[in-house]
């Protein structure tokens, strides 16, 4: 199906999706990491049964338009197949939006925000974003760029920087790392964020949560 195919219905099925009574937004394809366990790098768009391929970057409208009322959902969260700040300010707006219309807000994020935006972004998304789940994906920097292979320098450091100025900032965060991959340390990974104050979730591979 082309763009100029696509309907509205198709098109909006894909950019908000319910899922564990919570709505996921899935606004960009676009990221700062390359993972190699993204399921994007395997040619698939499917996440428990979402096509999450979008045939173009929503509009904050059209995302606005496909979310409805939030206080429907638990929480809305920015998840999809690509990183949600990498579109920074449409995530302000829309989760401005979502506030003041009742709503709660978490950011699924890489947590490379502020050192793609070059500057401390964590008090910004303070006013708008309630909780944060950030992909830590390993115990040390070695690790982590073998398994993300990011984009920009320093990415690691930077990721823990963050995480740990979004909690000053207000903002509740969980760092996150898969289980089962090559080399990571989970157990080693949740005695960072302890250490850090920060909570701590193990993940499970292709589950979106």
């Amino acid at each position: 199906m082309t763009l100029t195919q696509t309907t509205t219905a198709d098109f909006h099925s894909v950019i908000a999706y319910p899922l564990h009574g919570n709505c996921y937004l899935n606004i960009t394809s676009e990221c700062t990491l390359r993972c190699g366990f993204c399921p994007k790098y395997k040619r698939s768009w499917e996440i428990q049964s979402y096509d999450l391929r979008l045939h173009r970057e929503p509009t904050v409208d059209e995302v606005l338009a496909a979310l409805g009322d939030p206080t429907r959902y638990q929480e809305v969260v920015f998840c999809g197949l690509g990183e949600p700040t990498v579109r920074y300010p449409e995530v302000l707006a829309i989760a401005r939006a979502i506030k003041q219309a009742g709503g709660r807000v978490r950011l699924n994020t890489d947590g490379l925000a502020s050192l793609r935006e070059g500057r401390d972004v964590s008090a910004e998304l303070a006013e708008v974003i309630d909780r944060a789940s950030i992909s830590m994906n390993a115990h040390n920097e070695a690790v982590y760029i073998r398994h993300t292979r990011p984009r920009l320098e320093g990415a690691y450091a930077a990721m823990l920087d963050f995480a740990s100025r979004a909690q000053q900032a207000g903002i509740d965060v969980t760092l996150t790392a898969i289980d089962g991959l090559e080399g990571v340390d989970v157990a080693a990974c949740e005695r960072i964020a302890t250490e850090m104050g920060l909570k701590f979730r193990r993940r499970v591979l292709d589950q979106v949560g």
